[in-house]
């Protein structure tokens, strides 16, 4: 299984410098591309597959490693087995503020609707 912290070790012991030219996109809007290349480096980081040219094996050893590899509709972008979800994030400098959600939400939880959870979890079975 893998961690946020092998996926760290794994970018520190194979720098990719040009993500673009490494990771071919099949987009042609660059903002796109880029997005592409920096999810794709993610998934090997995570995956430990930043070498792999394999694209067979590294396929195998994305669904051991992964139970989701995204959808440009439906986030997160990767769910690890048994672990973390993953969204990325590209942002253009140190300064920048990330944009975790763009809508308002569609339904709301109340104190209310966490003391009607409680009380029914009680009468769940061990």
């Amino acid at each position: 299984m893998t961690n946020i912290l092998q996926a760290i070790v794994n970018i520190l012991n194979n720098p990719i410098p040009d993500l673009l030219s490494h990771y071919k996109s099949t987009s042609n809007n660059r903002i796109n591309a880029v997005g592409d290349a920096l999810e794709e480096f993610i998934k090997d980081a995570f995956a430990n597959t930043l070498t792999e040219t394999n694209l067979g094996r590294k396929a195998k050893i994305y669904s051991e490693t992964f139970s989701w590899l995204g959808n440009k509709n439906y986030p997160p972008d990767l769910i690890i087995k048994n672990g973390d979800a993953v969204e990325v994030k590209k942002i253009d400098s140190l300064k920048s503020q990330i944009a975790l959600n763009s809508s308002y939400p569609k339904s709301k939880l109340f104190l209310r609707t966490l003391e009607y959870e409680k009380q029914f979890t009680l009468l769940l079975p061990n």
